[in-house]
């Protein structure tokens, strides 16, 4: 769950676990102690085994495009600033009717808060009807020139039907991605955001800790 410390900053991230949900077919994630103090070792060691698109994580445009940036080339500076959080309840897909209404400027960092954030997903099964964008949700965003999006589930795109669609339009226009994101803590609204992905040499993605803190 989301939580917020003394200066005001939620996290966003969801705790990485043991055989936490994951993308079917992926491997189930294993957080494993290879030594142990308590067992007369000298340090305590976890082997950390998962795909780079486990819990709160961020899609470099390689993942689906063959040949484009890998996550160690993410700008810094682009998922650092102001954010809106939007909120998008009782719908089952973000398309463009949507998403019109919603006044998203050029240049603005986006995250979707919807009804996939009513339960705490990250401990349970998958779920193949979360709420994600469509592809004429992910035209607009991208006419709109947003630097940054981010979802309240582990796939920007749909599970059955255009999710990858969805992906390369927002990849092809320069959009990054960031999924995964626990917003039950977090209401409509301006914020500023802090999120940065590991470097990793020509990774398709990498997870990442997001926080917000209100404007």
């Amino acid at each position: 769950m989301a939580t917020t410390n003394d200066l005001n900053w939620i996290d966003i991230s969801v705790p990485l676990s043991s055989g936490m949900v994951h993308w079917p077919g992926d491997p189930e994630p294993s957080f494993e102690r290879l030594s142990e103090i308590a067992q007369g070792a000298t340090a305590n060691v976890t082997m950390c085994r998962m795909t780079a698109h486990t819990g709160t994580h961020m899609d470099a445009p390689c993942h689906f495009i063959d040949g484009a940036a890998g996550i160690d080339r993410f700008p810094l500076a682009l998922a650092v600033g102001p954010a809106r959080v939007i909120e998008v309840p009782n719908v089952s897909s973000l398309g463009r009717a949507q998403l019109e209404s919603k006044n998203i400027q050029p240049g603005e960092r986006v995250l979707f808060k919807t009804r996939n954030s009513n339960r705490r997903w990250e401990n349970q099964d998958f779920d193949t009807s979360f709420v994600a964008v469509n592809a004429t949700g992910a035209r607009l965003l991208a006419e709109r020139r947003v630097p940054l999006v981010g979802v309240d589930y582990l796939s920007i795109g749909l599970f059955q039907g255009d999710g990858t669609e969805t992906h390369q339009i927002l990849l092809n226009s320069g959009v990054w991605i960031l999924e995964g994101l626990d917003l039950t803590a977090v209401s409509e609204g301006e914020y500023e955001l802090v999120c940065l992905p590991l470097r990793i040499a020509g990774c398709d993605g990498s997870p990442a800790r997001a926080i917000l803190r209100k404007k």
